[in-house]
């Protein structure tokens, strides 16, 4: 093998390996959808190593492209390179944002309907909140994607949630 080709592989690995970095634990608890127990280990687990997954994929893919622009002459080959040194950088620097507070961000203004105008299926699931003569429902399936509701019942500020 080339040492062309050991570096395109040695980059594609780079950046399949940062992919799957970042993008397993947002495969695996994504909403709408059971997690097992394993699958779900497994995520939290990629989830705190990543940092350090990336970091050395940038670096190394980084390296790869250094190499190969100083020893290879084709153009194309050269901004492959750049490309995918660039692509597992920006992978890097993802790995460092938290997107379950981006995907599940919290309802902070509910709106409500009575009863016999919700849009609800007679067996779905609700959480319901009564303090005083006021009484609110908040559909499982709602909260399941948003997480948090926060809301005022009764005068009392409370985040409904499960």
């Amino acid at each position: 093998m080339t040492a062309s080709r050991k570096a395109a592989w040695i980059l594609a690995a780079c950046l399949v390996i940062s992919a799957m970095a970042v993008m397993y634990p947002i495969y695996v608890i994504r909403p709408f959808r059971a997690q097992g127990p394993g699958e779900l280990a497994a995520a939290l687990v990629v989830v705190r190593i990543r940092p350090w997954i990336t970091i050395l994929s940038g670096l190394a893919g980084a390296a790869v492209a250094v190499w190969y622009w100083r020893v290879q002459s084709d153009k194309l080959g050269r901004s492959l390179a750049v490309a995918g040194a660039v692509a597992t950088v920006i992978l890097a620097l993802l790995a460092r944002v938290n997107v379950y507070e981006l995907m599940f961000h919290p309802v902070d203004r509910p709106a409500f309907a009575e009863a016999q105008r919700s849009r609800l299926d007679a067996d779905e699931k609700v959480i319901a909140v009564q303090i005083g003569p006021e009484a609110r429902a908040y559909p499982v399936r709602i909260i399941s994607y948003h997480h948090i509701v926060n809301d005022v019942v009764g005068g009392a500020a409370i985040a409904a949630t499960y």
